[in-house]
């Protein structure tokens, strides 16, 4: 029999205690029969209620398991998901790291064609102001050369000239006219052509 008479302590009752409880007997106390009904039931609710807080109870814990869980799969997907955009940001700082290199590289490159480009420029520059000098001292000494053959022709053509005229006699006076008689006859230029 249970002492409902304690103080701060908490009951642990259970179904069978319920139906088992007996109450003392008193003159014109309860009706006994409406008494046992009212604890019976009572009991079987007491122990749809046991049942309920155990079913319930095992979901808390079954809750809490699959929150464990949860909270486990939470933290492994925080940390692949920063582990991720550690790799994001790593690859990110390597691209531009290698995008800077491949334009740098590019620059010189294309700083070394420049230059290439404007020492081969200054070169032919050189060679054809070279090739004019070349040109133009040619051209002078043809010039020169045609003139003083010019001139040479222009001598040879003076002195032929006047060779043609110192060999042209003037007519001679008629007693020697006889003499010529016995010279072959034929122009006088003739036998004196270069």
């Amino acid at each position: 029999m249970l002492d409902l008479n304690k103080e701060g302590s908490r009951l642990k009752l259970t179904p069978l205690d319920i139906k088992k409880q007996e109450f003392k007997r008193v003159f014109r106390g309860y009706d006994r029969l409406e008494v046992e009904t009212f604890l019976e039931m009572v009991a079987n609710e007491f122990e749809d209620l046991l049942n309920e807080r155990n079913t319930l109870y095992e979901e808390i814990t079954t809750l809490r398991t699959r929150l464990k869980d949860y909270q486990q799969v939470e933290h492994t997907l925080k940390e692949t998901l920063m582990s991720a955009q550690e790799s994001v940001n790593r690859a990110r700082v390597n691209t531009e790291r290698e995008a800077n290199l491949i334009l740098q590289e590019a620059e010189l490159k294309a700083e070394k064609i420049v230059e290439k480009a404007r020492s081969e420029l200054e070169q032919l520059k050189s060679d054809l102001a070279l090739i004019r000098a070349q040109k133009d001292s040619l051209a002078r000494k043809l010039k020169h050369l045609l003139e003083a053959e010019l001139e040479l022709i222009d001598v040879l053509q003076t002195e032929d000239l006047e060779v043609k005229k110192q060999k042209v006699s003037p007519p001679k006076p008629k007693a020697l006219e006889h003499e010529d008689d016995k010279k072959p006859k034929g122009p006088v230029l003739d036998q004196y052509v270069v």
